[in-house]
């Protein structure tokens, strides 16, 4: 729950401003929710997604707060134990929390669309809680020992059933697949994704809450979707919050376990390959993802899930400001407070939560970089974007980092000579540090010849004649080298190549492609005619491996 404002106008005359303290009134933006059973919290909330949990008193406090009273008449109609103190002291609290009408003008943030920093859009789709109050019944049959007993079942039998088939699974994975049920997994992912939100809306729904939002977003360059359930918070107690935040891992482990057995199922009745083959590379990738959601160093159900029975709010964003505050004082010296004094592992945690992300995205990037290069200069453009969205970051990090020194009374020569010590560690880094170098492209053999395909966006300068080159099988998940060559005599020229020497699409043979084509001599004949390709280009400084590898590309 953010608690910023959407965005706010010119700044009021300070007379104007101790009037509107003096009779203050409820933002308009801001409601008083009731408790929904007696034994849960009063709760306020600001615009359409920010919740807060305050208590009786101070709600006694908001209900009288019509912009008519002041401070005097807001203590007689209260009446003891409030003092003129006492109501100073928590109109000066409600103003730090903007909850107050404060005479400026803001900009209503959108319901239908959202940019959730560092890295996730969210659109809009649906406004679920009709739709999820009909299944409620249907929960409640569910919700119970037995249905427990199952989802576990059904969650382990699917692992069991993966470790059956290991060998086919490893097949799977290694090897393309057909247009077609690519195209299937990719529509049953769609399906269980969706079905994992709606989990997240039925069991709020279930316990009396209301979701607000339901749709589609890109999560650290991967497409999702999402069901906003803030109103969690209204819930009376953690238990209830828990289970919220853990229904859609619960709904994905149930929705792979169930696959999976049905992939031994098809195998055991000698089915189509290519079924089975889909089916388990969907069971092992709703597998993964289920896992993923449940790490809590990003704002996935995991974190939610762990902030909520911890009973701390911004629990994230709070220990990243402790981590910060821990490098600032080994960096620059200083005295700092901290945010979360009672939480040992509030430093690490927070730590954990700056780096995690990073470390998503790299990984994203090796699984997706090679098909992104394959794509030529749109693949390569959209590489661009998150690695200056990244630079961004990491400015703004260190800005925050010096701004947090600053604050905490750091000398400014300490502050000097540490930036200036980093800078230089990076230039060094950047500049000596060796790492290999590779260009990816494809092979195609046509006529008893062997070509090396790559993108128009590809380095072609590191492509030099006697470079080592190995084939690969690429799966969906997993390539296996199947032959070696080297850079043959001739000059690359434009031509054009099949859509599945970039993509593992074994229909793709027949569709051409733009790319440049060099001549293979070949050591070891690869398996298949269409397959992967990666030229061994030497090694290269990190700074010069970073700007081919991720600037270069965009600008070919």
């Amino acid at each position: 729950m953010s608690r910023g404002r959407a965005g706010s106008g010119a700044t009021l005359a300070p007379e104007r401003e101790r009037a509107l303290l003096a009779r203050p009134r409820l933002a308009s933006d801001v409601r008083v929710h009731e408790p929904i059973t007696d034994s849960a919290p009063w709760v306020v909330q600001r615009g359409s997604q920010q919740y807060l949990r305050v208590g009786a008193d101070l709600v006694r406090l908001l209900h009288s707060m019509d912009g008519k009273r002041d401070h005097v008449a807001l203590v007689e109609t209260l009446g003891p134990p409030w003092t003129d103190a006492d109501v100073a002291e928590a109109v000066e609290r409600l103003r730090k929390m903007q909850l107050l009408e404060d005479g400026r003008t803001h900009k209503r943030g959108s319901t239908w669309f959202k940019f959730v920093p560092p890295l996730t859009l969210q659109f809009t789709l649906v406004k679920p809680e009709r739709m999820l109050a009909r299944l409620t019944p249907l929960l409640n049959l569910l919700a119970n020992r037995a249905g427990a007993v199952l989802a576990v079942v059904l969650a382990l039998g699917g692992l069991l059933a993966l470790a059956a088939q290991a060998p086919v699974l490893q097949q799977a994975l290694g090897a393309p697949l057909t247009l077609d049920v690519l195209l299937g997994v990719a529509g049953a992912s769609v399906i269980a994704t969706a079905l994992h939100e709606m989990g997240h809306g039925a069991v709020l729904a279930h316990h009396g809450g209301r979701p607000s939002r339901m749709g589609v977003m890109l999560f650290y360059l991967t497409p999702a979707f999402f069901c906003d359930v803030s109103d969690g918070w209204r819930l009376p107690h953690k238990r209830q919050r828990v289970q919220v935040a853990l229904a859609g891992i619960v709904t994905q482990m149930v929705i792979a376990g169930s696959v999976a057995l049905g992939a031994l199922a098809a195998g055991a009745g000698a089915g189509e390959p290519g079924l089975r083959h889909g089916m388990l590379v969907f069971a092992v990738s709703t597998y993964v993802t289920g896992l993923l959601n449940l790490l809590p160093f990003v704002k996935l159900d995991g974190y939610i899930a762990l902030m909520t029975h911890l009973d701390i709010s911004h629990l994230r964003d709070r220990a990243m400001t402790d981590a910060r505050r821990f490098l600032a004082k080994v960096l620059f010296g200083g005295r700092y407070t901290r945010e979360l004094p009672g939480l040992r592992w509030s430093v690490p945690f927070g730590l954990a939560c700056m780096l995690f992300p990073l470390y998503l995205i790299v990984a994203a990037f090796a699984l997706w970089l090679d098909l992104l290069q394959g794509l030529g200069v749109i693949g390569a453009t959209l590489v661009l974007v998150v690695v200056v969205y990244l630079g961004y970051r990491a400015w703004n990090g260190g800005r925050q980092l010096l701004r947090e020194a600053r604050a905490a009374g750091a000398r400014g020569a300490r502050i000097c000579a540490a930036a200036l010590l980093t800078a230089a560690a990076a230039v060094v880094a950047l500049t000596t540090i060796p790492v290999p170098y590779t260009v990816t492209g494809g092979y195609v053999v046509e006529d008893g010849r062997t070509w090396l395909a790559v993108s128009n966006a590809a380095d072609r300068e590191a492509i030099t004649e006697g470079a080592t080159v190995k084939l690969f099988r690429r799966g969906m998940v997993t390539r296996t080298e199947t032959g070696t060559a080297t850079v043959g005599q001739g000059r690359a020229v434009k031509a054009t190549a099949p859509l599945s020497a970039f993509i593992p699409v074994r229909d793709g043979d027949s569709v051409p492609v733009p790319a440049v084509v060099l001549p293979l001599s070949v050591g070891t004949a690869p398996a298949e005619r269409i397959g992967t390709a990666r030229v061994a280009a030497g090694s290269r400084p990190l700074g010069e491996w970073l700007y081919l590898s991720y600037i270069a590309p965009a600008a070919s």
